[in-house]
């Protein structure tokens, strides 16, 4: 895969507060990467970087191989910030093709590409509405396909699902699992157990400072894990799961979850596992190969 945005050594002050400071990572085509943090950590910040709304202080951004606030990316990157608007006034379908005309399009060709981005969020039949006269979900998905027109390479996605039903938010979560591969995205989301479902990459932004994980939830360098929630978990129960051969470490990280680290062995351990609860007629709630995202980056 070819790399699609590098980011080298950025940083970016506001007069006294320093929002990002030194970051680096690499975005690899088709990926779906998830941008986490606290409030204040620098995500909308470095959102604003990427799309050429703000300068950086120091180091450079790369974007299929041009610079931020260059010409060619017009129509190539795309960003949906977490409040974006549509005018109540006027039609969805006439809004989208005009925004599909500022793109360089004919009037033919961007009324083509408002029905398939319309078809692509499931809107179509509301196409004439006018956006005052739709829930929020379907507004939010509307400025989905806004952010669709034009079949950009590059997508940004500011808490897409925030504020959703849970209807809403599954449409959307669909959506983007469907075009993944084909479209790379940027996901900033406080729901880690949304980002964990679509992204293959995490970046963990923290007063500016961003560490780079790979989301490979099942195997790492240090050895394998098992997450398992329990029916009231116990000591007793945690003690015989650190028993079992190739556990080397059993850690508790919520009232009804342990974590279980292990080494291979001829047995698989999720068998072991299994079969220890199936004997002692324990109720289990989910067994998962790996450790949850949140489990990654918050708990050693």
């Amino acid at each position: 895969m070819s790399t699609v945005i590098e980011v080298s050594a950025l940083s970016k002050s506001f007069g006294a507060k320093q929002a990002l400071s030194g970051v680096n990572f690499k975005i690899e085509q088709g990926s779906t990467v998830a941008l986490v943090g606290p409030n204040g950590a620098g995500k909308t910040t470095l959102f604003s970087i990427i799309c050429g709304y703000l300068k950086p202080d120091m180091g450079q951004v790369d974007i299929l191989g041009h610079s931020p606030r260059s010409a060619a990316l017009f129509s190539k990157l795309s960003a949906l910030p977490q409040d974006a608007q549509l005018d109540p006034k006027f039609s969805v379908a006439k809004q989208l093709s005009f925004y599909a005309q500022l793109q360089g399009m004919d009037k033919k060709s961007a009324l083509a590409d408002t029905q398939r981005v319309l078809e692509l969020v499931d809107l179509s039949h509301v196409a004439q509405s006018k956006t005052s006269e739709l829930s929020h979900g379907m507004r939010k998905r509307v400025c989905i396909a806004q952010a669709l027109l034009g079949n950009p390479e590059i997508v940004l996605l500011d808490e897409a699902t925030a504020g959703l039903d849970p209807k809403n938010a599954k449409a959307i979560r669909n959506l983007i699992a469907s075009l993944k591969g084909h479209i790379t995205f940027i996901l900033s989301s406080h729901d880690l157990s949304e980002l964990e479902r679509l992204c293959d990459t995490v970046l963990y932004l923290e007063q500016g400072q961003l560490s780079s994980h790979q989301s490979d939830l099942h195997q790492t360098q240090q050895g394998s894990y098992i997450t398992l929630q329990m029916l009231n978990l116990n000591d007793q129960m945690q003690a015989q799961i650190a028993q079992l051969q190739g556990v080397t470490n059993v850690k508790q990280t919520q009232s009804d979850e342990l974590v279980i680290e292990y080494t291979k062995h001829a047995e698989p351990l999720d068998l072991s596992l299994l079969t220890l609860i199936h004997k002692n007629q324990w109720t289990y709630k989910q067994i998962v190969n790996g450790r949850t995202l949140e489990n990654q980056l918050f708990i050693d």
